[in-house]
């Protein structure tokens, strides 16, 4: 009996290329195996908005993994199937670790099927232009506000910064003594600044695939990654596939190494590894 097997990827430095696009022998490979029965998704740190922009042309058969874990979403609904919120308790402890830092971050909430985006204030370059980019390419609502506070109750599920590595690692290293709260640090794959997010201990894309298990079924995972949000990925996988460009720590904990995400590398393994059953 065929073991039911989902084939999930992370997007930025993986699935895409590093022009941050799909390329066409990725699509018509997946596309062409995923006609065939595969069952494949992603699971990345990207919002709805913009992994539906960069995915667009994928027949996504799964539900896929959006926020580094907070939700699982059915492309083919448009319904979040699973979000992992903030107390309000907790909200106000991280609103006040930001603060207190001086490090600007974004809030995202969910009411609804609807997800938007709050800040405060955008005096960080990297910030501004990361906001101008999402709305202009996909839509995305940012919403300015005097406090987060006036805004967080009701589903406030995830903050997120980027800038430098030193202004955010003492945020990073009191969010990680926070009970209640998980976070991942890491490298943008694109502009070399560090992204940090703090969210629910119930979410991470580990928990993502958790719940992907129980509401699909599936006896074995196979994942692909490059960076370190991908780590807790991998700790949930049964084979852990590091493209040949991920960071040292996630090759280390890898399987094997696939091709680089220049080189088609995913859509390469998996057609490899079903030619060879």
């Amino acid at each position: 009996m065929q073991i039911k097997t989902l084939y999930i990827s992370d997007l930025d430095g993986t699935l895409l290329d590093s022009s941050g696009k799909l390329s066409e022998k990725t699509l018509y490979k997946l596309n062409s195996l995923i006609s065939g029965g595969l069952d494949f998704t992603f699971a990345t740190a990207r919002t709805i908005y913009s992994a539906r922009g960069v995915t667009a042309g994928l027949n996504i058969s799964v539900p896929c993994i959006l926020m580094n874990g907070v939700c699982v979403y059915d492309m083919k609904t448009g319904r979040y199937l699973s979000v992992e919120a903030v107390s309000g308790e907790l909200s106000e402890k991280i609103i006040s670790l930001f603060e207190e830092n001086g490090a600007e971050c974004f809030m995202f909430r969910i009411c609804g099927e609807k997800l938007t985006t709050y800040y405060t204030r955008l005096t960080e370059r990297v910030m501004a232009s990361f906001a101008e980019d999402r709305q202009r390419n996909y839509g995305k609502p940012f919403v300015q506000c005097s406090d987060f506070r006036e805004v967080r109750e009701g589903g406030a599920v995830y903050f997120t910064a980027l800038s430098d590595y030193e202004k955010l690692l003492p945020v990073k290293n009191a969010a990680a003594a926070m009970p209640g709260a998980d976070y991942v640090f890491y490298r943008d794959t694109y502009t070399g600044k560090w992204y940090l997010e703090v969210f629910s201990e119930r979410a991470s894309k580990a928990n993502g695939i958790k719940k992907l298990r129980r509401l699909c079924g599936f006896e074995r995972v196979v994942c692909f990654g490059d960076n370190l949000n991908d780590l807790s990925m991998f700790g949930q996988s049964d084979i852990r596939i590091a493209v040949s460009n991920a960071r040292p720590e996630v090759r280390a904990e890898a399987d094997y190494i696939a091709l680089s995400n220049d080189e088609d590398g995913v859509a390469e393994w998996i057609a490899a590894s079903i030619m060879e059953k």
